[in-house]
């Protein structure tokens, strides 16, 4: 298993940050899978989107933690043994929520994931973290245009 962080600072409160992160948003923002179906379990506190891209469909199942949101490869269906995501964020340095005159106006935005492929392939699971990395970086690049 390899994992992969990416991280930038957005010009954006993380309040402002959080409305804007769900489910879908971020399957689509990583570039790779289009939504086909989101299932809201409200008693488990859970979403599970169903994301389809080339050739596959595989289920993901989310969950809010605190300060973060966190998904996973849920089930036997996709291209990973296993695969888990944290979004976290946080105010910029020295700009605390706390601070009631002066809100936070930027946001540290980290994603970071553990992946290894399900396939027996030579330098599989390398080859799968690169290939997550950049997924992630293309959602931190979609997030920044979006919001700034």
């Amino acid at each position: 298993m390899r994992e992969v962080t990416v991280s930038r600072t957005i010009d954006v409160s993380p309040a402002a940050l959080q409305k804007h992160l769900d489910p879908a948003t971020i399957v689509e923002a990583e570039g790779s899978f289009t939504v086909i179906d989101i299932d809201e379990d409200e008693s488990a506190g859970t979403t599970t989107v169903v994301a389809s891209g080339p050739g596959m469909q595989l289920p993901l199942a989310f969950e809010e933690r605190e300060g973060a949101i966190y998904y996973t490869q849920a089930g036997e269906r996709g291209p990973f043994s296993h695969m888990e995501t944290w979004v976290e964020f946080e105010p910029a340095a020295g700009q605390g929520e706390s601070q009631q005159q002066h809100p936070a106006t930027q946001t540290i935005l980290t994603l970071r994931s553990a992946v290894s492929l399900a396939a027996p392939l030579p330098f599989g699971d390398r080859i799968a973290a690169w290939k997550r990395k950049d997924e992630l970086q293309r959602a931190l690049e979609t997030f920044a245009t979006e919001l700034e």
